[in-house]
C-alpha cells in the first residue's frame, strides 16, 4: 500500500485555514465546539468523505460518522472504526486532531485503491468526535463520552460554556445537532492516530509509536486558607502565609511525582499548573490560595499514593504553618490499556509496510481511552518535532504523517479480514 502523502496535506492544510490566526512561527488554528470556523471544519470532513462513497451519519451531540461497506464486507459485521476530532484548544496546532481524522480517511481511501478491498469481511467506519480538547464545554473527551455511554445526551446537550450557551443550541446553529447516539460498544474494533506530543519518536529517529497504555488522570483542587495582614506591619512570626503553605505544598508534589517517576518506568507525573492567591497584592500577606493538580500516571496504584502523600504535606502544613486546607479530587480517570490485539496488527502493519515502531506510553489523554472502556482499542503516534503541541508551532513532518497513515491503513485491514 502506498498512501497518497500530497492528498493527506491538501487535506490537513486546507482543514487548517479554518480558524485560522496570525503566528509570528508555525501555523496555528482556533476551532471551539459549536462555532462557525467548527462548522466549516465539519462541512469540508462531510464533503470529503462523501467523495470517497462514505455513508455519513451525525449524531444528537454532532459526532460524525462515515462508514464504508467494501463490496466483501458483510453489512452486518461490526465495523472496525477510526478517527480522532476537528477541534482546537485556543491558537493550537494543525496537526492535533485532523491528523487522525483525515489520517483515516486517507486509509479508507487507500485501501479503495488495492486489491485489498476486495478480501475485507467488515464496513470501516471514520469518527470525528465533537469536543475532545474540553475548550469551550468542558471536560474533554465530550463527544466520545456520549459514545461510551458514560455521559448521557441530554446531560450533554445541556451543558454550557462561559457565556450560557448550551450545546444544543450551539449544534443546532451550525446544523450538526444530528439524531440518535454513535454507539462505539457496537464497533469490533477503534485505532486512533494522533501526534505524539512528546520527543520520544524523534529522539529515536522512529517513524512510529504504538501505544500501550495511555495514563490515568486525577485533577485536584486544592484550598488553603491564612490570615491576610500589612506587609509591612506583621512580623514574621506573626504571620499565617497561605502562598508560603502553597508554595511548600507544590515543591512536596513535585518530590513526590519526581521520586515516583524514578522508582518506576519514568511515566508518573505530578504538577500544579494553576493557582488563584488572594487578595493578590504586593503588600499583603497572602491570605488565601487555591491549587490545581494534576497526577497521571500508567499505574493506578502510583496516582493514588501521589494523591496520598499531598493529602499527607497539607495535613502538616495545618499543623505547623497553622493555615487551613481543603482538598477535593474532581477528575478520577484510571489508565486504559489498549487492547493486545489492536497492538498486534498495528505491529504487523509497521513490520509489513518495513517501517519501525516503538511501544510508548501515552501521557496525554485521547478519545481511544474512552472506547476502550466498551470495545478493543487501539492508538498509534507520528513524531512532533521538539514535542511541541497545542501550539502553532506544533509539526508532523509530512512524511511521518503519510507513514503513520500506511501502518494505520494497514491495520484496520487486518482488524476488518483482510488476509495478511
Amino acid at each position: 500500500m502506498e498512501v497518497n502523502q500530497r492528498r493527506l496535506r491538501d487535506d490537513i492544510e486546507a482543514n487548517a485555514a479554518f480558524g485560522a490566526i496570525d503566528a509570528e512561527t508555525g501555523r496555528g488554528r482556533t476551532v471551539l465546539a459549536g462555532t462557525e470556523p467548527n462548522r466549516e471544519a465539519r462541512n469540508r470532513f462531510v464533503d470529503r468523505c462523501a467523495d470517497a462513497g462514505l455513508e455519513v451519519e451525525i449524531d444528537a451531540v454532532g459526532n460524525v460518522a462515515a462508514t464504508w461497506l467494501p463490496e466483501s464486507a458483510d453489512p452486518e459485521a461490526a465495523p472496525v472504526a477510526a478517527g480522532s476530532h476537528l477541534d482546537s484548544v485556543p491558537e493550537g496546532g494543525i496537526f492535533d486532531g485532523p491528523l487522525g481524522t483525515y489520517g483515516a480517511l486517507e486509509a479508507i481511501r487507500t485501501l479503495q485503491e488495492t486489491d485489498l478491498e476486495h478480501s475485507l469481511e467488515r464496513p470501516i467506519t471514520v469518527v470525528s468526535f465533537t469536543e475532545e480538547e474540553g475548550t469551550r464545554f468542558g471536560g474533554g473527551m465530550f463527544g466520545s463520552s456520549v459514545a461510551t455511554g458514560r455521559r448521557s445526551v441530554d446531560d450533554a446537550l445541556a451543558a454550557t460554556d462561559d457565556e450560557g450557551i448550551a450545546v444544543e443550541d450551539a449544534l443546532e446553529s451550525i446544523g450538526y445537532r444530528g439524531e440518535g447516539v454513535l454507539d462505539a460498544s457496537a464497533w469490533d474494533s477503534f485505532l486512533e492516530l494522533h501526534v505524539e506530543q512528546d520527543t520520544r519518536l524523534e529522539e529515536r529517529g522512529v517513524l512510529v509509536g504504538i501505544v500501550t497504555t495511555i495514563t490515568g488522570i486525577a485533577h485536584a483542587t486544592v484550598e488553603i486558607e491564612g490570615e491576610a495582614n500589612h506587609a509591612g506591619a506583621t512580623g514574621m512570626d506573626e504571620r499565617t502565609d497561605a502562598l508560603a503553605a502553597a508554595s511548600e505544598f507544590v515543591l512536596e508534589l513535585e518530590s513526590a511525582g519526581r521520586e515516583h517517576a524514578a522508582a518506576g518506568e519514568g511515566t508518573a507525573v505530578a504538577t500544579v499548573g494553576k493557582s488563584r492567591v488572594r487578595p493578590n497584592a504586593t503588600n499583603v500577606v497572602p491570605g488565601g490560595v487555591e491549587l490545581g493538580v494534576d497526577v497521571r500516571d500508567v499505574e493506578y496504584g502510583t496516582m493514588e499514593s501521589i494523591l496520598e502523600e499531598a493529602t499527607a504535606t497539607l495535613e502538616r502544613l495545618e499543623a505547623e504553618r497553622g493555615v487551613e486546607t481543603r482538598f477535593e479530587r474532581e477528575i478520577d480517570v484510571e489508565p486504559a490499556p489498549m487492547d493486545r490485539r489492536c497492538r498486534d496488527a498495528l505491529e504487523r502493519a509497521g513490520l509489513e509496510a518495513g517501517i519501525d515502531t516503538l511501544a510508548m506510553h501515552s501521557g496525554a489523554a485521547h478519545d481511544a481511552m474512552r472506547v476502550s472502556r466498551v470495545t478493543d482499542a487501539g492508538m498509534l503516534f507520528a513524531p512532533s518535532r521538539d514535542g511541541l503541541s497545542h501550539t502553532p508551532r506544533e509539526w508532523t513532518d509530512w512524511a511521518d504523517c503519510a507513514a503513520a497513515t500506511e501502518v494505520l491503513a494497514g491495520a484496520l485491514a487486518r482488524l476488518a479480514g483482510a488476509e495478511a
